[in-house]
């Protein structure tokens, strides 16, 4: 079944991105899912004023709940921004815990779920992939987002279920936690955040500003008035933002906006993250990469400006889990071009099995975010936070 899904994805993602071929048959599906993006529209709207007008419950929990997301769909580089959140207010004293909805993660059987519905069964508790001290889960189970979270925070407590309310009751209750991040949350109305921060890729904002499935939005990008804080992720810093600020300051006004890019740091074996190479030596190489992520151009992109040339590529949807035949593929592909390391994102790298056929090294790109206008915005808002 996940395999006709990604075909399916794969197929329309032209469609989506307002890349269509000029087809009969292209004209009439952009022409279907321009109506069904009307009707999501209407329905998300109508979603949202239920909750306005109190039809809907939102919960507070007696924490503080601070939610990350976007409004649109992946691509905008969120979780290296849950990162350094997490981390810096940990480092400030704040006892953490990260809610994950874990997309894609490994699910009890469905025999399980319905007893657990049909009160047969103990309700099901959310997954621990972190309790702060220790990684619990692998990526399969937890989520390949939550498991890069808990692998590089240690001291973060990190739990994943669909029911954030539930995940959130629980860090409070096993874990005294003080401090809640929703992971993607920005379209998670259930649980009232403080602080709302909404992150926008300066490189394609907004796609073609329809939401889905004609575009790439979630919801109408007049919903980012709910946002305090808008982060301009893979911003290249100056004048080059401005209009897109004056953009968003017509749908906000009392937002901060704060510039952050998105900055390698160093290569990591896929198998061993404990063996690292310095970013120097991808100069000169023939590189092979492979991607599961919602914009590869920009992570290929990063492999030129550092010094490599890219002679080999393979994509894949948003997500997806490597075979074993899938990667040995890509490794024996990668040789005939002539490659001489095989790289992949640091989300991609927890999905990668590992292969028996001898291949090239294979290394991930470790991405932090840097924070390249607003600093002072972004001390405030962990400040803010810290003293709430």
């Amino acid at each position: 079944m996940r395999a006709i899904l990604e075909r399916l994805e794969q197929y329309f993602l032209p469609f989506i991105l307002g890349r269509p071929q000029a087809r009969k048959r292209d004209v009439a599906i952009t022409a279907l899912l321009f109506v069904a993006s009307r009707f999501y529209r209407m329905v998300t709207q109508f979603r949202i004023w239920l909750y306005d007008r109190r039809f809907f419950r939102y919960h507070a929990l007696g924490c503080l709940v601070v939610s990350i997301g976007n409004l649109t769909c992946g691509g905008t580089g969120k979780t290296p921004v849950v990162e350094v959140f997490a981390r810096s207010l940990n480092q400030k004293g704040r006892r953490v815990a990260i809610l994950s909805r874990g997309y894609r993660s490994k699910k009890r059987s469905l025999y399980e779920r319905l007893m657990a519905k049909a009160g047969k069964l103990e309700e099901d508790p959310p997954k621990i992939v972190s309790d702060g001290e220790r990684v619990l889960l692998n990526s399969e189970y937890a989520g390949d987002e939550p498991f890069m979270l808990a692998s590089n925070l240690p001291g973060v407590v990190v739990l994943v279920d669909k029911d954030r309310v539930k995940s959130g009751r629980y860090a409070i209750d096993k874990f005294q936690t003080d401090t809640l991040i929703l992971d993607d949350g920005f379209q998670y109305l259930r649980l009232r955040p403080h602080i709302n921060i909404v992150l926008v890729d300066s490189t394609t904002p907004f796609g073609n500003h329809h939401v889905l499935p004609r575009g790439i939005l979630r919801e109408p990008i007049k919903n980012i008035r709910r946002a305090d804080y808008v982060f301009l992720t893979k911003s290249g810093g100056g004048h080059r933002n401005e209009h897109l600020k004056r953009f968003v300051r017509r749908h906000n006004r009392r937002a901060e906006i704060i510039e952050c890019c998105h900055m390698p740091q160093y290569l990591a074996d896929v198998h061993n993250p404990a063996k690292r190479r310095e970013l120097s030596f991808l100069a000169g190489k023939k590189i092979a990469a492979i991607s599961g992520i919602a914009n590869p151009e920009s992570f290929e992109r990063f492999l030129e400006e550092l010094g490599g040339r890219v002679v080999y590529t393979e994509h894949f949807v948003d997500h997806h889990r490597y075979s074993v035949q899938e990667i040995e593929h890509f490794a024996a592909a990668a040789k005939k071009s002539g490659a001489e390391i095989l790289l992949t994102t640091e989300k991609d790298a927890v999905r990668i099995p590992p292969i028996n056929s001898a291949s090239p090294d294979f290394f991930f790109l470790r991405i932090q975010i840097d924070i390249l206008s607003g600093r002072e915005n972004f001390d405030q808002c962990i400040a803010r936070i810290c003293f709430m």
